[in-house]
């Protein structure tokens, strides 16, 4: 069955239409399925201005759909990905505002972060929302969130997640491999890897501080020393000790 919204029999007048080249400003005729045309012109690849990525953008099937799918598309595809995790995470903890907050915390300082380390911003954001996502089943079998039940037990449920939400293979394994030692940093470390630590983090020290404040001698010790990345150690100064320089 062909999706409707691609099926010419349920197209209206608007179906076709034409738009102007950004290069030349030439008229370039669109169908509303095409994804791109080529200016006659100056040769130049117009995407489409009014196609609707939405469904394309997790659908499995969107290559076979659109035909190959534009870079644009696929950053896209990604972007939705991200947040239809953050949704998946706040459905799995349930109204845990606590965890949700934290990893939301985490997310947030994780795409500040990456800004200036470079890492794969998909990978980076969805490993932050779930990188805390085996807590759940850690306290159910073993009445404990330390570390090593975390690190057991968070990557099947962010695979069958992951699964669910068809994102690419490559992706789940590494956010897998993440949240399965997000506490402990191996010798050899991924950007991603990296980004996400100093993140948690930071996060976790925002939240220490609320309870059990350090001096900022303290906290600069800590940031001098514990952070993996530049770009960690300059947002956490920003964060835990503005307004003590």
């Amino acid at each position: 069955m062909q999706c409707p919204g691609q099926d010419s029999r349920y197209w209206n007048s608007e179906a076709i239409f034409e738009a102007k080249c950004p290069t030349c400003t030439t008229v370039v005729e669109f169908y509303k399925d095409d994804n791109s045309r080529t200016c006659k012109s100056c040769g130049n690849r117009v995407l489409n201005p009014r196609i609707d990525f939405g469904c394309a953008a997790y659908c499995p099937y969107a290559e076979q759909c659109l035909g190959s799918l534009p870079a644009e598309l696929l950053a896209t595809k990604k972007n939705l990905l991200k947040d239809r995790v953050a949704i998946e995470m706040k459905r799995y903890f349930n109204g845990d505002f606590k965890r949700i907050g934290h990893a939301s915390r985490v997310a947030r300082h994780s795409e500040e972060i990456n800004r200036s380390e470079q890492g794969n911003p998909a990978v980076v954001m969805i490993a932050a929302y779930l990188h805390d996502i085996g807590i759940k089943e850690a306290e159910r079998k073993y009445n404990s969130s330390l570390p090593r039940y975390q690190h057991a037990e968070g990557p099947p449920v962010a695979r069958e997640i992951l699964t669910k939400l068809n994102a690419e293979s490559a992706l789940i394994e590494e956010v897998c491999d993440i949240i399965g030692h997000h506490h402990h940093p191996r010798a050899e470390e991924t950007v991603n890897f990296k980004v996400l630590y100093d993140a948690d983090l930071i996060t976790n020290l925002e939240e220490e501080q609320r309870e059990k404040p350090k001096t900022p001698d303290r906290l600069d010790q800590i940031i001098t020393r514990s952070f993996l990345t530049e770009g960690g150690r300059r947002g956490a100064k920003e964060v835990l000790l503005k307004g003590n320089n």
